[in-house]
């Protein structure tokens, strides 16, 4: 099995075990449209694949993935409605494609996981990430929502945890981000965090490869039901609000390193 990504890092660490690493450090694995493309693609010669067990999704540097490109929101910021529509299923589509994985996902979440980053940590199976690392919803900081995200990170971390850190844009650390469900463990160390992937890989290892595969198409039947019609209303809701002057302001007002002119202090 070979893989010739631009942005993606892979690696067979054992014959059944593919380590999938974001690999644009110098941009903190920031998405654009050809991640995105390369994400999906990925996932869906994974879909159909046989022979691989476990895959192991981390980033390249010092951070897991920081959310949006700069350059991405620029384009975007101009899009019409019909473009942000297609732009969002894009995105929704790599996300379900990834939490639709028939093998183990283990999520080595090795620094900072902002926005979109922390849709791919939910789509993981378990997650273990350094407690140093930093997590937030900062969409609503450019006045927009974390809506192709939401179906994916409120299946970890519920409607009331979702209630706080949606509005807030706040960021926090990984033993919030355990606490509240987004990581399953955390590690002081990169080798604390190898030693635990590791042991992980051996628990699946003393599972069934047919049984992990039924027991993850299990879950998804019960909780994905309306999935189709959930990844639908999302993009129309983020569609129409990138196209509004909240979010314009919002987007300007980070790209040009100033505050948004509702920002104001109690």
């Amino acid at each position: 099995m070979e893989f010739n990504y631009k942005f993606l890092e892979t690696t067979l660490i054992a014959p059944d075990i593919i380590q999938i690493a974001l690999n644009r450090p110098d941009l903190h694995n920031a998405f654009n449209e050809d991640l995105i493309a390369e994400l999906t693609d990925i996932g869906l010669k994974l879909q159909n694949n046989t022979d691989v067990r476990i895959v192991i999704l981390t980033g390249n540097g010092k951070s897991f993935c920081a959310g949006a490109d700069l350059n991405w929101m620029k384009k975007s910021k101009d899009f019409t409605y019909e473009e942000n529509m297609q732009d969002s299923m894009n995105l929704g589509k790599m996300f379900h494609v990834l939490d639709q994985l028939p093998q183990a996902v283990i999520g080595k979440i090795n620094g900072a996981a902002i926005g979109g980053g922390t849709g791919l940590v939910s789509i993981c199976d378990i997650s273990v990430g350094l407690s140093r690392a930093k997590f937030g919803f900062s969409e609503v900081n450019l006045g927009l929502i974390p809506a192709v995200i939401s179906p994916f990170v409120i299946n970890k971390i519920d409607f009331r945890n979702a209630r706080e850190f949606f509005i807030t844009g706040e960021r926090f650390t990984g033993q919030t981000a355990q606490a509240i469900g987004l990581l399953n463990y955390i590690v002081e160390s990169e080798q604390e965090l190898n030693d635990k992937v590791t042991y992980l890989i051996n628990q699946i290892y003393a599972s069934g490869p047919s049984a992990v595969k039924a027991s993850k198409q299990l879950i998804n039947d019960l909780r994905n039901l309306d999935m189709d019609k959930m990844l639908d209303l999302t993009a129309k809701k983020i569609a129409s609000i990138r196209t509004g002057p909240e979010a314009q302001e919002g987007i300007s007002s980070f790209l040009e390193k100033r505050k948004p002119n509702w920002s104001k202090k109690s």
